[in-house]
């Protein structure tokens, strides 16, 4: 199939092109339908928004509100009104507006605070926010904040002093940045990153351009499904999120391998077959993990999710089809070019050579076997500090209130706040149907006397509607968690005491009943993600040491995330700085959509690294060559892979959606924790100190497992063939990046701080490490070939050898005389 692709490429990119611009015609043509349905079935909320819904059909429509305040006089002035009747008249004829409740009207003097300094009116839409033009969302706040600009071209000082903001989901949608910003430089950051690892333009291109499609074909088909489907508006934000990350990161691996095969020599073709049926098969694997990571959150059964899951698992299904379809042809248009020039140079004129290696990922792993009780202790320790805050999440939601200082929604907000109390942009509805009117009367008295409450009042109902609606404002904000206790008060005491069947509804007690069922079903889906990943890596590695210490660290990893997007955006450390906004609640929703991506990233690199060990380990049955080898030829493009993550979670701070926010920092602190601190220290620290038992695996279970394999071995090529000098091992080591082995004396006993050092064939250095105190060592080959080993210690002459390297780690013991070092 990867022959076949790369073969007829034309026809591939044309159907990849035809696909992509037919989905962006029938998305413009249909347009988006995405809804947010926060309710959960069998919460009281629910059952009061059921009811008003039936009392209140024609209310369906999105309410802002336009709010101003005068510095001096009051808002009842006649040179105010002069300059705020017009205005809100003209607002009420646009097109597209329902109604327009002014306070200047018979009913509307509640609308002026007790000073008279702070007035609102409240501008209905005919359609919910998504459905509500951004032209007319646009007209309306020009022509509100147009009597500003009428007052300060007076010469009078009447006009002057006046501040009109506005506030309102419609609002909140013309102050975004314009869709796309945050994908834009997300993208420009990957960009550099992998400009800097490949050298190569078109290597940098290579994997943008298959996320771009994947993603882009993902979201437009989102789009498409909406209309069929509840799709919340926060779905596709997160599918492309994630998308890009993963797009981009499954497209770095198999264009690495590719780039390797060239560089040793392979044709272009067969380097590209041999990159799709190795790290191809891999990205499958990887793809199917993320997938069943988001299904996990079936489990929580909130219609909310159900939208996150298709759109996101949407994306990734997208993404890794063009990881291994559209790749591939690609692959076969660039043909040579994916090397840069200078290494296209450097092939043709002296054939296969190794290039420049520092070698840190070697000499990284050699320090971790030589010190994992202190690795593990370190990474432990900044692990838990910060996990620490944590401990004091608090699941809630997030509104106008958390937007920035700068916004007019959150100066509206804010302005609400300061003349009507700060529960007055959450209010309560208690909905009762079928009560008496004196029943309802002695309610408002007995709700008004209860403690947390500012204000209490009937509403006016339709009339044979048998509904009873009392709207409740708090004494504190939405957010604060005397307002949850009110809640709870009034479902727990007030209510019951009267008798009737009032149900506690509005946005407030919508999202605290969300916070709570999220709370009591979290467990259970926390349980349900960590078994499949058991059952995942059981199967992969053939052990049940190794899949409970991947659960393990998964764990470890969402904790300390958690406390990170805990101390910015609850506490609000450095949340302004970050132009996140206000510090608040945790957004409810949010942990169960981390854990799932954090689950399915985590395992993706936990594949890729502890699967290198696994093959070492069935070659040599030794857990220390394995961990050390396994991290020496894997941390280096694992880290890179997750830096370009953490470019293009972080960058989703731009997208003007707080939720987005949150998952991008929350995404770009766990990769970045997972990749540099577990994986890099922690997870080889722990597999050093639990040696052999690593791999263990009773019997009977070992019958009954099925044989997966993750990465096929590569065929070593024929040609390849070792050198007389290359010792007994070499004869299967070919191709192989490390050179690795054991120094020790004639007699057996192992020698450490022996100097070796491993130079290209010109006498170049290429690695140079120490032995350690067990003798062993781990030496970076950038690439098959021709290499001299030389090692060096005090007391003895310098000793130096030819070698050969190719596809496998290069097993290659030394043994010390007392007068030279010499190979047996």
């Amino acid at each position: 199939m990867a022959r076949w692709r790369y073969r007829h490429r034309l026809v591939v990119l044309v159907l990849w092109v035809g696909a992509l611009f037919g989905l962006g015609a029938a998305g413009s043509t249909a347009g988006t339908n995405y809804s947010n349905v926060f309710s959960l079935p069998n919460t009281d909320s629910t059952r009061a928004y059921d009811v008003m819904a039936d009392a209140f059909p024609e209310q369906s429509g999105d309410t802002d509100t336009v709010v101003w305040r005068v510095s001096e006089g009051s808002a009842r002035d006649a040179a105010v009104r002069e300059r705020l009747e017009p205005v809100l008249k003209e607002i009420a004829g646009m097109k597209g507006v329902g109604e327009v409740a002014s306070p200047y009207s018979a009913a509307g003097a509640a609308q002026i605070s007790k000073d008279g300094r702070i007035a609102y009116a409240r501008v209905t839409f005919v359609e919910q926010a998504n459905a509500v033009p951004k032209k007319l969302v646009e007209d309306v706040v020009e022509t509100a904040q147009s009597a500003e600009r009428r007052g300060t071209s007076q010469a009078e000082g009447s006009g002057g002093g006046l501040q009109i903001e506005l506030g309102g989901q419609a609002i909140t949608r013309v102050q975004e940045p314009p869709t796309g910003t945050a994908e834009l430089v997300g993208i420009a950051a990957a960009a550099v990153v992998l400009f800097l690892a490949f050298g190569s333009f078109f290597s940098m291109l290579l994997p943008i351009v298959v996320a771009v499609f994947g993603v882009g074909t993902g979201m437009l088909s989102t789009m498409l499904l909406s209309h069929v489907t509840d799709v919340p508006e926060v779905a596709p934000l997160l599918g492309s999120l994630i998308g890009l990350g993963v797009g981009i990161d499954y497209a770095l691996f198999i264009v690495t391998r590719h780039r390797k095969g060239i560089l040793r020599g392979a044709a272009p073709e067969d380097a590209a077959i041999t990159a799709l049926n190795t790290s191809g098969r891999a990205v499958l694997f990887a793809g199917g993990t993320v997938c069943i990571a988001l299904a996990g959150m079936l489990v929580m059964n909130m219609r909310f999710l159900d939208g996150v899951v298709i759109a996101t698992s949407l994306t990734v299904v997208l993404s890794v089809l063009a990881a291994i379809t559209l790749l591939p042809a690609l692959l076969g248009l660039l043909g040579p070019r994916v090397l840069s020039r200078r290494q296209r140079r450097r092939l043709a004129a002296d054939g296969p050579e190794p290039t420049e290696s520092s070698g840190a990922a070697a000499r990284l792993s050699a320090y971790v076997q030589k010190r994992p009780k202190s690795t593990a202790l370190v990474a432990v320790v900044v692990m838990a500090a910060l996990a620490i805050p944590v401990l004091s999440l608090r699941l809630g939601a997030t509104d106008q209130g958390n937007h920035r200082e700068d916004t007019t929604t959150r100066q509206a907000y804010d302005l609400l706040a300061e003349g009507f109390g700060p529960g007055f942009n959450g209010p309560l509805q208690l909905v009762a149907r079928d009560a008496e009117p004196a029943a309802v009367a002695k309610l408002v008295e007995v709700v008004r006397a209860t403690e947390g409450v500012a204000q209490a009042v009937a509403l006016p109902s339709p009339p044979d509607s048998g509904v009873a609606v009392i709207q409740v404002v708090p004494a504190t904000s939405p957010q604060s968690e005397e307002t949850d206790r009110l809640i709870d008060r009034l479902r727990d005491e007030v209510i019951p005491q009267s008798g009737e069947q009032v149900h506690v509804g509005g946005v407030t007690a919508i999202f605290k009943d969300f916070a709570a069922v999220t709370g009591d079903r979290l467990p259970y889906f926390i349980g349900t993600i960590i078994a499949l990943g058991f059952l995942l890596l059981l199967i992969a590695f053939r052990s049940l040491v190794v899949p409970l210490t991947a659960a393990l660290m998964n764990l470890i990893a969402a904790g300390a995330s958690f406390g990170v997007l805990v101390a910015i955006f609850q506490w609000g450390w450095g949340a302004e700085a970050l132009g996140v906004g206000k510090e608040g609640p945790i957004t409810a929703f949010l942990p169960v959509i981390m854990l799932s991506l954090l689950f399915g990233l985590s395992m993706d690199y936990q594949v890729f690294l502890v699967s290198r060990m696994h093959e070492e380990w069935v070659h040599t049955k030794d857990n220390a060559r394995a961990v050390r080898v396994g991290l020496a030829e894997t941390s280096r493009v694992i880290n890179c892979a997750a830096l370009i993550m953490i470019c293009v979670f972080s960058a989703f701070v731009l997208s003007g959606d707080m939720e987005g926010a949150m998952a991008g920092i929350g995404l770009a602190a766990a990769v970045a924790l997972d990749a540099f601190i577990l994986l890099t220290a922690l997870v080889p620290a722990a597999m050093h100190l639990l040696g052999r038992s690593n791999w263990w695996l009773p019997a009977g279970l070992e019958k009954r497992l099925p044989h997966l394999a993750v990465e096929p071995r590569e065929d070593v090529p024929a040609s390849v063939v070792p050198g007389p000098s290359a010792g007994p091992s070499a004869g299967r080591s070919l191709g192989s990046s490390v050179v690795h082995g054991f120094v020790r004396t004639e007699s057996g006993e192992p020698v450490g701080d022996v100097v070796l050092t491993l130079a290209s064939s010109g006498g170049r250095q290429v690695d140079r490490v120490e032995s350690l105190a067990d003798g062993s060592y781990v030496l970076s080959a950038p690439a098959g070939g021709a290499y001299l080993l030389a090692a060096t210690s005090g007391l003895r002459e310098p000793w130096v050898r030819n070698i050969t390297v190719g596809g496998d780690p290069l097993v290659h013991d030394v043994v010390l005389s007392d007068s030279a070092v010499h190979q047996p």
